[in-house]
């Protein structure tokens, strides 16, 4: 079983999302030490991209700052590296293959063994082009996580059968953002999925309040959250810390 997969052990797992460099590198680093202080279970890390194509316009604004306070992949990577030894939850990046590709495939899977993270997301690359990427991820130990969608049916049991660390569960189409209401079938796209795999999931895209968490994890094994946790960065910038780390226990509380 991979880190990623360990995460989801000792009971439903809560995933937040922050984007890398927002509102700087230093606040980026505080981030993640107090996410995992308050019982995150994974940390996704955004890379920024000037062209983000899943996102919504909390992220893409999120992306934009990061950016014009001079953050790289490189500076973020360095970032990561320093907590290396310091944080224990896995930490993956969602990142867009054209971030990767420029990098250098190989290269870029090295740098995350190197800085300790353990699984890529990557929402452009879709399953069949997932061997554009698949090679270089198994070869450095790198989790390839799927993504989902309501609207991949039939494919939705191909694509879990080859699924590491977790499957991400699209909850509605459309750009990340906060939903007021999910209305897809998600009992049955879970249901599909836990069938065709071992492997666990975890439901993104929409989900802002605690009782949202809750009522996904009904059907999954864990809730990603980014969207609402952005928006605090963004009200409070670099003061935004212990405003993050409340958010974050009150939703892994709702759903122990």
């Amino acid at each position: 079983m991979s880190k990623v997969s360990d995460a989801f052990k000792n009971g439903k797992a809560f995933i937040a999302f922050i984007t890398g460099g927002d509102p700087d590198l230093e606040t980026t680093k505080k981030l993640i030490l107090e996410i995992e202080k308050n019982g995150a279970d994974i940390i996704e890390i955004g890379i920024p991209f000037s062209d983000p194509i899943a996102e919504g316009p909390v992220i893409q604004a999120a992306d934009l700052r990061a950016l014009t306070a001079g953050c790289t992949t490189d500076k973020l990577f360095d970032t990561i590296k320093e907590l290396k030894d310091i944080v224990k939850i896995p930490l993956v990046f969602m990142t867009y293959a054209n971030v990767i590709f420029r990098y250098g495939t190989e290269k870029f899977m090295g740098r995350c063994v190197e800085c300790g993270i353990s699984g890529v997301i990557v929402p452009d690359c879709p399953f069949e082009e997932r061997e554009e990427l698949a090679p270089y991820c198994d070869k450095a130990g790198i989790d390839l996580i799927p993504l989902i969608a309501p609207t991949s049916e039939e494919r939705i049991t191909k694509i879990a059968k080859s699924a590491q660390g977790f499957v991400y569960v699209v909850s509605s189409l459309g750009v990340t953002g906060v939903r007021q209401d999910i209305t897809t079938d998600l009992g049955a796209m879970t249901k599909l999925v836990k069938e065709a795999t071992d492997v666990p999931c975890a439901i993104g895209f929409g989900i802002a309040k605690p009782e949202q968490a809750a009522d996904v994890c009904q059907y999954a094994d864990g809730a990603i959250v980014g969207s609402a946790i952005v928006k605090i960065v963004a009200e409070y910038g670099k003061d935004c810390i212990s405003y993050v780390g409340e958010y974050v226990k009150s939703m892994k509380d709702a759903i122990r």
